[in-house]
């Protein structure tokens, strides 16, 4: 592998297994506009970090990830061995292929193929920042992974679940609502204790979300102010939220129009830690890894990100 050399980590189950089927076409496009991309194609979960760390460590400077928020956020994993980056110089960039694809949004990285691939090929470059969570496994041991979107507890966790189980035969947008609706019937609130860079709160909480980008669950622009490269996460904490409340302002989330809800609490941290009286699921970039108590970190400037221009 020579030192520029560039990889396409693929996901061939993304995007209800369409990818599988027409990964070839995407390296034909990448060919088409001048991208030597060597295809690596995962077989199962959390193999795109795997690929990703080898492909670095052997030498690829451009990393090409094929596939929804999930796929991104493993191949974001492979840059960093524990707390170390692997190479400075190595590179992320984005070819759309999920239901989801909310990381892209903050961005305005093209969901179409080609455009995207032409981001890959000839886009600006920007350095963002990466969260770090430490959770526990199901079980019972510690563990910490990168996020580069959001990451929550509550509510949303149990909803992402009901989503990853079931799929999302009538898109995304409408599992995410509906899972949202369906996990609230049975969802219990409960007492969480909050701290924000050594700030606490306690308070009984639906939910409690760290954002890296200001997009997440199909569109939902849950925290409109965040920036990816400032060095800070943003921080919603949901309080004593009702079915109704959800209900009547379900529409507001995906306009970002929220934020001014009165039991909606908006902050900003480098340190988020999080300790509810009962264990609730972690959420990050879309996936259930485990649960709280769980620890956020930012990470600034850690990832060299592939733009539009």
């Amino acid at each position: 592998m020579t030192d520029r050399a560039g990889v396409m980590v693929v996901n061939p189950a993304a995007d209800g297994g369409r990818v599988g089927r027409s990964w070839e076409k995407l390296r034909w496009e990448a060919e088409r506009i001048g991208l030597a991309l060597e295809p690596l194609v995962t077989t199962g979960p959390d193999e795109a970090t795997a690929l990703t760390r080898d492909a670095i460590a052997g030498g690829a400077r451009l990393v090409v990830a094929v596939g929804g928020d999930g796929t991104v956020s493993d191949v974001a994993n492979g840059f960093f061995d524990g707390d170390r980056v692997l190479a400075a110089d190595a590179e992320l960039a984005v070819v759309p292929r999920g239901s989801g694809c909310d990381f892209i949004r903050t961005f305005a990285i093209p969901k179409g193929t080609a455009a995207a691939m032409e981001v890959a090929a000839r886009g600006a470059v920007r350095t963002i920042d990466v969260g770090r969570v430490g959770f526990t496994r199901p079980g019972g041991e510690a563990e910490r992974r990168y996020f580069v979107n959001v990451a929550s507890c509550g509510l949303t966790g149990s909803a992402a679940a009901l989503v990853n189980r079931g799929g999302k035969p009538l898109g995304a947008t409408v599992a995410y609502a509906w899972a949202g609706l369906r996990t609230f019937a049975g969802y219990r609130n409960c007492r969480v204790r909050v701290e924000l860079d050594g700030e606490q709160v306690e308070l009984v909480s639906n939910n409690v979300i760290v954002a890296n980008c200001r997009y997440f669950a199909s569109g939902m622009k849950i925290l409109p102010d965040a920036e990816p490269d400032d060095g800070m996460f943003d921080v919603l904490i949901w309080g004593d939220v009702s079915r109704g409340d959800l209900v009547r302002n379900l529409h507001r989330l995906y306009r970002g129009t929220h934020v001014d809800h009165p039991k909606a609490r908006i902050g900003r941290a480098r340190r988020v830690t999080i300790e509810p009286e009962n264990t609730l699921p972690v959420e990050t970039d879309g996936e259930t890894p485990g649960t709280t108590p769980a620890t956020f970190e930012i990470v600034p400037r850690a990832l060299r990100l592939r733009v539009p221009r």
